[in-house]
């Protein structure tokens, strides 16, 4: 029987990468109760979901014309963020890399997004081998399309993949592309994201590249 081999790890971006995810909440709390004051608190309901997934559900209708006016918010709001590693981060990406693991971003945020992470993080591009954004994608998570696709650019096979992810679309994703699954408990607490991933953590301090082989 051959050991299983570990050869990429892939991370989702917000709430994975970096904690942004209160940040995200501040904007569309303000969004929110501009557009829906009848529904207190929607902010956190829609934690994780993706921009389409938020304008298709509660921004669509008589709201339709107003997605660009938001669009152009989160924009501008996006280029002021702070973009902090988790805790570990950096440390454990060296520690894969130095193990001939490759990593990639794989994230549903778009490349004008990514402009502001690469302006606030000068070493940002140099710690993944890719960078997939929402432009590489036919479908959004839960659908596997993304992960796949990160597992054939970086030549790995699903069962030689680990995937880091906070959202519940997200866990689905990794799970249907059949790769092991951790968890971040970020945006959802831990026992909520346990049914759906193999190991969770808050951040990245007691994780190395011996931990990750070992769920394969």
């Amino acid at each position: 029987m051959k050991e299983n081999v570990l050869k990429a790890v892939l991370f989702d971006l917000d709430g994975v990468v970096f904690d942004t995810e209160p940040q995200y909440s501040v904007f569309w709390g303000s969004q929110c109760r501009l557009y829906h004051p009848e529904h207190p608190g929607l902010e956190n309901e829609i934690k994780g979901q993706t921009l389409t997934e938020i304008y298709d559900q509660w921004f669509s209708g008589p709201l339709l014309s107003e997605q660009a006016a938001i669009t152009e918010r989160l924009n501008a709001y996006e280029q002021q963020m702070h973009y902090d590693y988790i805790e570990g981060f950096e440390a454990l990406v060296a520690d894969l890399h130095r193990h001939g693991v490759r990593t990639a971003v794989v994230t549903s945020s778009n490349v004008p997004k990514m402009e502001s992470v690469y302006k606030y993080q000068k070493n940002f591009k140099a710690l993944f081998d890719a960078i997939l954004t929402s432009e590489d994608f036919e479908r959004s998570k839960p659908d596997p399309d993304c992960y796949l696709k990160a597992a054939q650019r970086l030549g790995a096979q699903p069962d030689e993949c680990v995937v880091f992810e906070d959202s519940f679309n997200g866990l689905r994703s990794g799970r249907a592309a059949r790769m092991k699954v951790v968890g971040v408990a970020t945006t959802n607490a831990a026992e909520r994201i346990a049914p759906l991933s193999d190991m969770q953590i808050t951040d990245y301090r007691k994780v190395d590249y011996e931990t990750l082989k070992r769920l394969l």
